[in-house]
């Protein structure tokens, strides 16, 4: 005890702590940030794992491009610690500071918390499939075309500036601390690491019917027609069999992972932006305004009946992230 003292003697005195205490908040190193940065030692440990069971696969695992898909996630990892101070905290602060309700920390409100998390996880993670703006950052995380445990960390540097955590936002209204609301959404995305594996078969009956599964969500990953946009739960399933789009994993139809208009590029920026840049080339294109907007909200494979639209607008439906 008395050396952490000293250490904290040591601190004190150089005149940072002042310092940190200011830049800190802005920085964004909160609970969720910490529940990160405390996990991913655990994931890149649980992946060497797989890694060294199904190393000789190539059609399971490419070393260059799980390496790569570390460093996707340490940019969006980068971007989410300098900018979500500036950008959602205040937009959550507001909130709670208008809150309905004051609902305090117990037992009881911390599950439901859990729940309602994920139930608006549901809701941002389906229109992150159906909305061509939200689905060109997400479509990163659904480009591999192989399922481990690295995909889960191919995430997209935009997705602070992408706007989705504004689907959590209710639940600072409603009266959520928003530190308990990261806290539980840092979680949930824990939780779904360890559901990227194609190690893991079908598992009890009763945990397949209420939780999402590995099985579940390599549906999800899946490009096939029978496959695509469905399974959208974080955690829970159920929301997913309530509005219609759960599909069960079929021993005759294995998952083609990937998207449907595949990006080959070893590349971050390209890997990160290649969607923004063809939505953007879209919305170019000659045409009523009005119709021009609306490839920012309509489905990624809307297209204007112009006969001259290049097949870039057919974007690939969203389901072949979260």
């Amino acid at each position: 005890m008395q050396l952490v003292d000293m250490f904290q003697a040591v601190w004190n005195d150089s005149g940072l702590a002042t310092l940190w205490q200011a830049v800190s908040p802005w920085l964004a190193l909160d609970e969720r940030q910490l529940i990160f940065v405390i996990a991913t030692p655990f994931f890149i440990g649980v992946f060497l794992w797989e890694y060294l069971k199904i190393r000789h696969d190539p059609v399971r695992v490419d070393t260059r491009e799980s390496v790569r898909n570390f460093m996707l996630g340490a940019g969006y990892q980068t971007t989410e610690l300098l900018f979500a101070g500036l950008i959602s905290f205040p937009v959550f602060a507001l909130a709670y500071h208008h809150r309905w309700l004051d609902i305090p920390l117990n037992a009881a409100t911390a599950l439901l918390l859990w729940v309602l998390t994920d139930f608006c996880f549901y809701w941002y993670h389906r229109s992150s499939h159906r909305v061509r703006w939200f689905w060109a950052a997400h479509v990163t995380h659904h480009s591999s075309e192989r399922m481990n445990f690295s995909t889960a960390m191919r995430q997209n540097a935009t997705n602070i500036f992408n706007g989705g955590w504004l689907f959590y936002v209710p639940l600072a209204l409603i009266g959520f601390n928003p530190v308990w609301i990261g806290v539980c959404y840092a979680l949930s995305l824990v939780y779904q690491f360890f559901i990227h594996t194609t190690l893991v078969g079908r598992l009890h009956p009763a945990i397949e019917f209420i939780f999402n599964t590995p099985s579940h969500h390599r549906v999800h990953h899946g490009r096939n027609p029978d496959y695509i946009d469905t399974n959208y739960g974080g955690v829970f399933i159920v929301f997913d069999r309530l509005f219609g789009t759960f599909t069960a994993e079929r021993d005759d139809l294995p998952v083609e992972y990937g998207i449907t208009r595949p990006v080959y590029s070893n590349n971050l920026l390209v890997n990160w932006c290649h969607e923004y840049v063809d939505m953007f080339r879209d919305m170019a294109r000659r045409g009523p305004l009005g119709q021009r907007l609306k490839h920012l909200w309509k489905p990624p494979e809307w297209q204007r009946e112009e006969a001259s639209m290049p097949t870039s607008a057919a974007a690939e439906p969203g389901g072949s992230d979260a």
